[in-house]
């Protein structure tokens, strides 16, 4: 069985874990378990219908007219939102509910929908992602089952590599870049999504794949001489150390410009060796393909 903290409710829908408690003092749609020490955890069910909840809010609605709602009601307001971010957001939520229920054909057919009508370049950034980032800390937190972790990641990696076959532009920049993820880093999604970037921006890829001892990146790019070497860093090892894997950098190719971008270049403080250089959003990523 799912079961939620208030910060989890908080994380994934962007509702303050105070706003949260006097909602269930006022109203009706929110009746969460205690456990044996008093804290609050909430259903699969509670989150969905807090996840419907803030987005109708968002929108216009108040919450005293939302709690007068049967579960239906709520369900087709949502679906009549026109704002194109409201169905962003929606389409979201609908992931996550997805995955919550383990109903993994439906998080496909969602998906595989988005990217018929937008395309696999928009699905990354405006659905992806934020899917991803939302759910990001129930991973961290093991409140969900690693089961559903792996399903849906698969899933979006599946699209990622499809993504990227079905790409034919000619290379037309006449550069080469080095991708691949150093040891101690298995998540791909944030690599491969660049990899489709560089890729249908005519920039020829050398794809190395995860956990990359720098000795084989070293060899490779020695041989290959790309034009730079790409890297995305999502959740390595607890036993990883980004000072020392910079340093290693910077010794061993130092002749080479190496880009890093993901969520431990956000708050890197050191210095950065001078053939080393950090994008730290998805936003800076795409200004440097852009540069290119």
């Amino acid at each position: 069985m799912n079961a939620f903290t208030i910060k989890d409710l908080e994380n994934l829908s962007g509702i303050k874990a105070h706003t949260i408690r006097i909602w269930e003092q006022r109203y009706t749609f929110l009746n969460p378990q205690r456990t044996e020490t008093n804290i609050r955890y909430y259903s699969g069910d509670e989150l969905k219908t807090v996840l419907n909840i803030a987005l109708l809010n968002k929108y216009g609605f108040k919450i005293s007219h939302i709690d007068k709602m049967s579960t239906a009601e709520m369900r087709e307001k949502t679906l009549s939102l026109n704002q194109t971010q409201a169905q962003i957001e929606r389409m979201v939520n609908e992931l996550i509910s997805c995955m919550v229920d383990m109903k993994i054909e439906e998080f496909e057919m969602l998906l595989d929908g988005y990217i018929k009508s937008k395309g696999i370049e928009k699905t990354i950034p405006q659905i992806i992602f934020p899917f991803l980032e939302r759910i990001g800390i129930l991973w961290l937190t093991n409140h969900i089952n690693p089961a559903q972790e792996h399903l849906v990641t698969n899933i979006i990696r599946q699209k990622l590599i499809m993504g990227i076959e079905n790409c034919h532009v000619p290379l037309v920049q006449k550069k080469t870049v080095l991708v691949f993820l150093p040891e101690g880093e298995h998540h791909e999604l944030g690599v491969l999504f660049t990899y489709y970037l560089f890729k249908s921006r005519g920039i020829k890829v050398i794809y190395l794949g995860s956990n990359v001892p720098l000795k084989d990146v070293e060899y490779v790019a020695t041989l290959k001489k790309p034009d730079f070497l790409y890297s995305h860093l999502t959740s390595v090892a607890h036993n990883f150390n980004f000072e020392k894997f910079l340093i290693n950098v910077q010794n061993r190719i130092p002749e080479f410009q190496v880009i890093v971008s993901g969520a431990l270049t956000q708050n890197y403080k050191k210095r950065i060796p001078n053939n080393v250089s950090f994008k730290k959003s998805l936003t800076e990523v795409m200004e440097y393909m852009s540069s290119l």
